[in-house]
């Protein structure tokens, strides 16, 4: 398999790569993540510099909680919005995540390929058994690995619809009881 020191210099440098893509894909998330944080706390600032005015400005009880009352909906949406944006950024990182690995380990099997090859065609007779027993254990881990990540992506899907159903089902609440306070306030 390493037959010269520019294969082992090759491994590295696809070892070092990887390394370097997951490094800048955390980056990346961590970045967006910031400034979705930075733009999320200034409008909060702002939007409590105008709802205190408001309350502020307000001439009796009722305006008062007619202002309040108000302001549940459009912060539970705002929460809701925000709490899909982090969703959407981290699961694109692991999205990229799994890229990475799964490259890695593609490269990776390549190379156990070449080396069982290689020591088959340099193996002494009658150890024809023992490569042909390390071949299969490679083919059980492969295909172990497989079926791990195919579970794991059907989990994330099964995840990201639970999600979605809830966040639905959350503002529908939020919404009837948003209307139901309008109509109690009429009467």
């Amino acid at each position: 398999m390493f037959t010269t020191p520019a294969q082992f210099a090759e491994l590295q440098k696809g070892q070092m790569d990887a390394a370097v893509a997951l490094s800048q894909t955390f980056f990346d998330a961590a970045e967006r993540l910031m400034e979705l944080n930075l733009a999320a706390a200034k409008a909060t600032l702002e939007e409590s510099v105008e709802k205190s005015q408001a309350l502020l400005s307000a001439k009796d009880v009722q305006e008062m909680i007619a202002l309040s009352s108000g302001n549940a909906q459009p912060t539970l949406e705002k929460a809701v919005s925000y709490s899909r944006t982090v969703y959407g950024i981290a699961n694109g990182a692991n999205a990229e995540v799994s890229r990475i690995v799964e490259a890695q380990i593609a490269e990776s099997n390549k190379k156990v390929a070449q080396l069982i090859d290689f020591a088959a065609k340099n193996a002494p007779a009658g150890s024809e058994p023992a490569v042909t027993a390390f071949k299969s254990a490679v083919a059980a881990v492969n295909t172990a690995y497989d079926t791990f990540a195919k579970a794991t992506k059907q989990a994330v899907e099964m995840a990201e619809s639970n999600v979605a159903a809830a966040t639905s089902a959350t503002m529908k609440a939020a919404n009837g009881a948003s209307e139901a306070v309008k109509v109690a306030k009429r009467k």
